[in-house]
Parts: C-alpha cells; sequence; structure tokens
C-alpha cells in the first residue's frame, strides 16, 4: 500500500478515550497493563488519589499520589475530568492530560471506579465503554484477599461495595469477563482495534484510498 496512506491511519484527527472500569479486585489494571505492551498507539491516564502507596506500587507509574488538600485545590480549579470519592479516598482524572493526548490523535485510557465512569458517561463526553466482570464473588473476594494490600476494615468495605459495582454494568458499551488474563486481554484489545475500524473512524482513511484510483 501506499506510504502515504498507512500513515493516514496512524495519525487519526482525535483519538478515542476508552473508559475502563470493574469493581476493586476486578482486574483491570492487570488486562490494561498487558494490552498496553502490545497495542500500538494506546496510552494510559495515571489517575490522581489520596489513597496511600500498595506495596510496589511507584507515584508518577501507578498513581499520581497526593494529599487531600492537594487534590481539594486541583479539584477547586476544575483540574478533573472526573472526581470521586471511592472506599473513603479521593480519585480523579487529569482533564489536561487526557484532552492534550486526544487533540493529538492518540489513544487513551481511563481505568476508573464505576462511579468515575458515571461521571463521564453522564457528562456526555465521548466514550468507549468497557466494564471488567469478575467471574464470581468467591474468586473476586480472594483476590482482594490474596493482595493483602488492605487492612480487614478496608478489605470488609470493598467487599461491601462489590455488588452495588457489578449492577452498573449494565450502562457500559462491552462487559469483558475476567476469568483468564490472557484470554480477557486479547478481547480488550479486540475492542480497541474494533473501535479505530468503525466506518465514521476511517472516512479520511477510505477517501484517500478512493483517491488512488483512477
Amino acid at each position: 500500500m501506499n506510504t502515504e496512506v498507512v500513515e493516514s491511519f496512524v495519525e487519526q484527527e482525535r483519538g478515542i478515550l476508552f473508559v475502563i472500569s470493574s469493581p476493586s479486585g476486578g482486574g483491570k489494571g492487570t488486562l490494561i497493563r498487558r494490552i498496553l505492551t502490545y497495542v500500538p498507539r494506546l496510552g494510559y491516564s495515571i489517575s490522581w488519589t489520596t489513597r496511600p502507596p500498595r506495596q510496589g506500587e511507584m507515584n508518577g507509574r501507578d498513581y499520581h499520589f497526593v494529599t487531600p488538600e492537594e487534590f481539594v485545590a486541583a479539584r477547586t480549579h476544575d483540574e478533573f475530568l472526573e472526581w470521586a470519592v471511592v472506599h473513603n479516598h479521593y480519585y480523579g482524572t487529569s482533564l489536561k492530560v487526557v484532552e492534550r493526548e486526544l487533540a493529538a490523535g492518540r489513544d487513551i485510557i481511563l481505568e476508573i471506579d464505576v462511579q468515575g465512569a458515571a461521571s463521564v458517561l453522564r457528562a456526555g463526553i465521548e466514550a468507549v465503554s468497557v466494564f471488567i466482570l469478575p467471574p464470581s464473588f468467591e474468586i473476586l473476594k480472594g483476590r482482594l484477599t490474596g493482595r493483602q494490600s488492605e487492612n480487614a476494615e478496608a478489605l470488609a468495605l470493598r467487599l461491601q461495595n462489590a455488588r452495588g459495582e457489578v449492577e452498573h454494568y449494565r450502562e457500559f458499551d462491552y462487559v469483558v469477563l475476567n476469568d483468564d488474563v490472557d484470554r480477557a486481554a486479547t478481547q480488550l484489545a479486540s475492542i480497541v482495534y474494533a473501535e479505530r475500524a468503525l466506518r465514521p473512524r476511517q472516512e479520511r482513511l477510505a477517501e484517500r484510498v478512493l483517491a488512488t484510483f483512477p
């Protein structure tokens, strides 16, 4: 194919916003990290949070860990695309970062809880939403217990909120069952590729190909 046509596929006029959510312990982070290693032109928005880092987490890589005062100051200045209080901690997404990436034609993933996802969708922001579904409550409980990142009170709160979070699956465009990491990651990547291939997003490419015909 003509090189110019290939480049037109890479250079989208505007990127796609992917909102990926699940209950705590649903495995959305694992699946996102997996597809980021092999799906090209896919970025990741690092959320702000006031919760303390878990073992192995790094500031600026996993989250921007901030104080409640810093978070409230940023919120007051309308710096968040969405924000929510989840399990007694603040979480938020930088509006500036997301808008910059989308305007540059790069697709970006938001890894957010169901409250944050609901805020984005209610705001009428154009986005593709994906819910990561755990296979069962017992498996979800085992995942949360096994990571040993919360005290007993925090763990009980997450488990208590789990059913209410899962019930939000009806509000999403896609549902991916996370019963097997490899299969679920492949399905999630397929959603990204399918959304990129939608006819309205490929109009410019199609017209450029058509222009090569006599």
